[in-house]
């Protein structure tokens, strides 16, 4: 009895420690598909699908010395397009660019937080699934399973020779795919087109056909509101917070941004003008969602990628702590 005592003991720490290899191998898939977004040159086609929603999108990535540029381009519905130059972000909508905070239009593909990694195995299990094939390149598969209930499955696919992100799923409790991100056409090397970095590089962005600079707009100014969330999910550690201004709002609107590494919540807090859309309500969109409700005197606006239920209990939890 005590040798089968003793037998169990020996091949449970063997199983804990080839659990705690796995996700430190996991993390190291991660770390090196977060350095490899960066430093990467490639070009592709990639899709963002949600609920029945498909949108195809062109990217193009080169990193050049200490520089590094990127234009993203949608390829259905109206025209958009983002130009990224280090810290720098343009958006280029109905005939004009405008310079963007750098904190906005975030949500690219592919797109991973490095300094976030670290904290990945106190929320997730990490486990690899082996190789599959995306875009025709071999991309090892990782699956982040939550601890708890509060937060969604990911499932990413990391290609095996450069380290870029190739594809990257959300997954529901009931394991279905309420988002996803996919490359379906793939160039890593090679001649990339470099033409329009000289055409949009840094100050001017010129070439554009624009008869005036860009529109500048300095959106976000960093404050300490007050405001705290006291039922955060472990993890979820605070990476932002401004006061900006938004479209359709009469006053600037305090926001707060937390991030588990791989999932971020974002809280608006804003004063209750009366208007039609100032009412409680719960609404998603794939693996975002979005739930508002009166408090006093406040519209408080909870955004997730995150469960419905996980953004009620934020919201709910949000109060006012004083300056």
């Amino acid at each position: 009895m005590r040798l089968s005592i003793a037998l169990f003991g020996i091949l449970l720490a063997v199983v804990e420690n080839v659990h705690a290899e796995d996700r430190s191998v996991s993390l190291d898939w991660l770390e090196i598909a977060a350095f490899a977004g960066h430093q990467t040159n490639y070009s592709g086609i990639f899709i963002y699908q949600y609920d029945n929603h498909v949108e195809t999108s062109s990217i193009i990535h080169v990193s050049e010395a200490d520089s590094e540029f990127e234009k993203l381009e949608s390829l259905d519905g109206p025209k958009r397009e983002i130009i990224r130059h280090d810290g720098q972000v343009w958006s280029y909508t109905n005939h004009k660019m405008v310079q963007m905070d750098s904190q906005q239009g975030r949500g690219r593909f592919p797109f991973l937080l490095p300094e976030q990694l670290s904290a990945l195995n106190a929320s997730y299990q990490a486990k690899q699934l082996g190789v599959e094939r995306v875009a025709g390149y071999d991309a090892q598969v990782i699956l982040f399973q939550p601890k708890d209930n509060l937060r969604y499955t990911h499932k990413m696919w990391v290609h095996t020779d450069s380290g870029l992100l190739l594809k990257a799923a959300v997954l529901t409790e009931k394991n279905h795919v309420a988002e996803q991100y996919a490359f379906t056409q793939l160039q890593i090397g090679g001649q990339i087109d470099r033409s329009w970095i000289r055409l949009s590089a840094s100050a001017g962005l010129q070439g554009k056909g624009l008869s005036q600079p860009p529109i500048a707009v300095k959106n976000g100014e960093p404050i300490n509101s007050g405001w705290v969330a006291d039922m955060l999910p472990t993890g979820f550690n605070k990476t932002m917070e401004i006061q900006r201004t938004m479209r359709g709002k009469h006053a600037p609107v305090t926001q707060i941004v937390y991030t588990d590494g791989l999932s971020a919540i974002s809280i608006f807090i804003e004063a209750n003008d009366r208007d039609e859309d100032d009412v409680d309500g719960l609404s998603s969109r794939g693996a975002l969602n979005l739930f508002h409700k009166v408090k006093d005197k406040y519209l408080i606006t909870v955004v997730g990628e995150v469960p419905p239920h996980t953004v009620i209990q934020v919201l709910d939890s949000v109060r006012y702590n004083g300056k």
